[in-house]
């Protein structure tokens, strides 16, 4: 398996060839330097910018494709795909499956856990006519070691009463609720 040495991973880590791919990549989408529709290089075209064999470059294309970031249409080239998390309003994300899917360890660290009373603009949010309990989170979901996405969640407690009861120290609320 090719190895490349890399600067900008904690502890001089190394990663292999497919992962600094994924890695980069996903990093484009995620930031938003690749919106949704932009076409993707060509597999030829990854394989000269990494030096790599062309299995290498499919190889982490399908894992992004698994993912949900890209689509890939045969003839036509791979594309970032339109976030899934927006195609359904009720629909929760769960992180992990999506780290999961791209080979990357999954590790969940609660943030900030407070229950208090909602305030005007969490109503407006939660779409409330009056004030209530809410529980506030906040929490790092990790690909590896590193952070891969930052969420804040707000719970109508009122609705939802068992959540007060739990910490979330190792499960995120999504897969929870």
């Amino acid at each position: 398996m090719s190895l490349v040495e890399t600067d900008d991973v904690d502890g001089g880590e190394i990663l292999s060839l497919h992962q600094r791919i994924l890695s980069d990549i996903r990093e484009k989408i995620l930031s938003g330097a690749w919106t949704p529709g932009h076409r993707i290089p060509f597999e030829h075209e990854l394989t000269a910018q990494y030096n790599c064999s062309r299995m290498t470059v499919n190889k982490a294309l399908s894992q992004l494709a698994k993912a949900g970031l890209i689509e890939r249409r045969r003839r036509s080239g791979s594309f970032v795909r339109q976030p899934q998390s927006q195609a359904a309003v009720l629909e929760l994300h769960d992180i992990r499956i999506e780290v999961e899917a791209l080979g990357l360890p999954y590790r969940y660290e609660r943030l900030e856990r407070l229950k208090r009373r909602s305030s005007a603009d969490d109503r407006a949010r939660l779409g409330l006519s009056a004030a209530g309990p809410v529980l506030a989170l906040e929490g790092l979901h990790f690909a590896g070691e590193r952070p891969f996405a930052l969420e804040q969640r707000l719970i109508n407690l009122s609705a939802v009463a068992e959540a007060g009861e739990e910490e979330f120290l190792d499960i995120a609320p999504g897969p929870w609720l």
